[in-house]
This record gives C-alpha cells, sequence and structure tokens, in this order.
C-alpha cells in the first residue's frame, strides 16, 4: 500500500458510508442504512500522511485484509460491497 494523505482518507470513509465522531482523534463509524456497526477506525488530527504502517492497522480495524482495504481506498469496493463482505466475515448481522 502506497502512503495516504488524511484528508484523502477522510473523504474515500464518508464516502463509504461511514459516519464521524470527533474527540481526541477522528472516529469512523460504518453504518448499514440507519444502524450503526461495530466496525469502525480513526484518525489523528495531527497527521497530514498515513504510512503504509498504519494503513495497515486501520485494514486489521475494519476487519479487512490489506488487499480488501486498498480496494476499498481505490473504489473497487463500494459500501454495499463492504457491508455484504462483512457480513460474510460475521463482523456484522
Amino acid at each position: 500500500m502506497k502512503p495516504r494523505k488524511t484528508k484523502e482518507l477522510d473523504a474515500i470513509l464518508k464516502k463509504k458510508g461511514f459516519i464521524t465522531y470527533k474527540r481526541d482523534h477522528t472516529f469512523y463509524i460504518l453504518c448499514d442504512g440507519n444502524r450503526k456497526t461495530s466496525i469502525f477506525t480513526k484518525l489523528s488530527h495531527g497527521m497530514k500522511e498515513y504510512s503504509k504502517d498504519l494503513l495497515a492497522q486501520m485494514a486489521r480495524q475494519l476487519s479487512l485484509s490489506n488487499k480488501e482495504f486498498e480496494q476499498l481506498l481505490n473504489c473497487p469496493i463500494n459500501h454495499d460491497k463492504l457491508i455484504k463482505l462483512l457480513k460474510e466475515k460475521n463482523k456484522i448481522n
């Protein structure tokens, strides 16, 4: 995975159905319709770019492989496909 700008990650996650909560970090929680799921990740306010190591940690937080997370970021996986994938992995109901 190549490093990604924080603003780019923010835009992609929001486009894929994540809602945000700001605390010490910005938390991104995946929604399935109007219902929040247990799938979440976070971005730091102070980080301008995320390295491949931090992106790999985000992938684990989202219960995705690095390849699946990269597909999520590059758009082959949209919100509906993400929900279906996580249901198949029994990560959400």
